[in-house]
């Protein structure tokens, strides 16, 4: 698939189901309850135990005060900020051989801001079913390629065999309007990048038109080729890769998209919340407390006026009430079901975080107090298992994207840069208390069932060898177990 022709619908038929289901959990992940409100009265969708969702109906509320009574809790977001802060909230590591090579990487890594990059592109592939990463450059701004996150419901990608071929991102512009709509192009090729401009409609991409008909794309023209178009990267590599958030897509088997963590589907489930919330501030509101009296009670304001009720009022004037008629003020407060909405709401969450991947204990449920990484570990098994699988689908993307700002920085910036692809490897998820790992190794070194080599490894998971290496020996020499070497004395003499 190369650029679209002229008049072709938008979004490309194809990828019409996609786009709409990305659309409905982007809905939920923003948390925005006009989004919630459209989506549904646009799909009429049902749950499915028959009733018509939550954000499907009407409001039914005193719409003179703005409030329709239903109130949304945000699970969406937190499980998909919970996904990316399980893989990137300790550091992970990348290495290469080259020592040159390794210092130029961290320094790109640290001034673009890699890790809270990545943050960004994980918890966007948790929610909305996978991520891209693009590799750009603009030497005015910063002397390093820039790595940046591109969001699947602007992408049109190409895959041969589950891999990557080709994609297109896209943007709308500033001048759009419910006639006329902008749209700025960008295709990565391996080798080359080419922009389009087109001016359509709100479902069709209309005719394309120099990049100079629009003030957004007209900066591009100076670093265009002969073609007038296209921008030749000089590297024979795409500019971007794809992180599926997970595999396989149930509701499109054998499709290289990944699915959202609320593909389970979790629709239903944070429906139901909502509506348990919004069950339990209705009761709130009911019981409030509310004094009946008679008329009599009353202050009459004069014709017209209305009448009010003083309750700081201490000496009241003699009423024409007879004495049997037993009429005086009435407190009226109904019951706030508490434990009922608590057990169901808290019910609720768990079976979506379940659902989705994690354990309860990642949302602060069962939470019991200061325990051992290795207690944290048994409570988060399967949130743990979830990062692990992720990790392996952001691992060879990450390494991959690294490896092209690696060739573009030899290529625009850095001429004698020794180019490798990196090895990338996660951090521990949960940081291992230093006081329980201080007593394995003094009881390791006690009953002597470990070397130091090996001590040293457990202490530091991330070290390479050579690292750990010089720290041995500095504790023998240290220590003062280090000794010569038997053969190569004998050698010498």
């Amino acid at each position: 698939m190369s650029l679209p022709e002229n008049g072709a619908p938008w979004p490309p038929p194809h990828l019409s189901s996609l786009y709409r289901e990305i659309t409905v959990n982007d809905a939920w992940y923003s948390g925005d309850r006009r989004r919630l409100a459209e989506v549904y009265r646009t799909e009429r969708q049902r749950r499915s135990d028959g009733r018509r969702r939550l954000w499907a109906r009407h409001r039914t509320a005193d719409r003179t005060k703005g409030d329709d009574g239903r109130l949304h809790i945000p699970l969406a977001g937190d499980i998909a900020s919970a996904s990316a802060e399980l893989l990137f909230a300790e550091p992970f590591t990348f290495t290469v051989a080259d020592t040159g090579t390794q210092g130029r990487l961290e320094d790109i890594a640290e001034a673009g801001g890699l890790a809270n990059t990545l943050l960004e592109a994980a918890e966007v592939g948790a929610a909305l079913g996978g991520t891209f990463l693009r590799v750009t450059w603009d030497s005015e701004l910063a002397a390093r390629p820039l790595i940046t996150v591109m969001h699947p419901d602007k992408a049109l990608p190409e895959f041969s065999y589950g891999t990557l071929r080709a994609v297109t991102f896209w943007r709308e512009l500033p001048g759009s309007d419910d006639d006329t709509v902008w749209r700025h192009l960008e295709r990565h090729e391996r080798g080359r990048i080419v922009h389009a401009l087109y001016q359509g409609t709100s479902d069709r991409i209309g005719t394309r038109v120099p990049l100079t008909e629009h003030p957004d794309t007209a900066g591009l023209v100076d670093s265009l080729d002969a073609e007038g178009d296209t921008i030749t990267t000089g590297v024979d590599a795409l500019t971007a890769a794809y992180v599926p958030n997970a595999l396989p897509n149930r509701r499109h088997r054998g499709s290289p998209f990944g699915r959202s963590d609320y593909d389970a589907p979790l629709h239903d489930l944070m429906d139901a919340l909502d509506e348990t919330w919004s069950s339990w501030l209705r009761d709130i509101r009911l019981a409030r407390a509310r004094l009946i009296v008679p008329d009599a009670y009353l202050r009459d304001h004069g014709p017209g006026r209305g009448a009010s009720f003083d309750d700081d009022r201490e000496i009241w004037a003699a009423l024409s009430i007879p004495p049997t008629e037993g009429a005086g003020i009435t407190l009226s407060q109904f019951a706030i079901r508490v434990a009922e909405h608590q057990t169901t709401s808290d019910a609720i969450v768990r079976q979506a975080v379940q659902s989705a991947g994690y354990s309860p204990a990642t949302f602060g449920m069962d939470d019991q107090g200061a325990v051992t990484a290795t207690e944290v570990k048994a409570r988060m098994r399967r949130s743990m298992t979830t990062r692990e699988k992720k990790s392996r689908y952001w691992a060879p993307a990450l390494a991959d994207i690294l490896h092209v700002a690696l060739m573009l920085d030899r290529h625009l910036f850095t001429p004698s840069l020794v180019v490798e692809r990196p090895r990338v490897a996660f951090g521990d998820g949960v940081s291992e208390d230093p006081t329980s790992v201080a007593q394995t190794l003094s009881l390791l070194t006690q009953a002597q069932a470990a070397s130091v080599d090996t001590r040293v490894r457990i202490l530091h998971p991330d070290w390479d060898d050579d690292a750990v290496r010089a720290e041995v020996d500095r504790i023998l020499v240290e220590t003062g177990a280090a000794v010569p070497d038997p053969m190569q004395a004998g050698a010498l003499a």
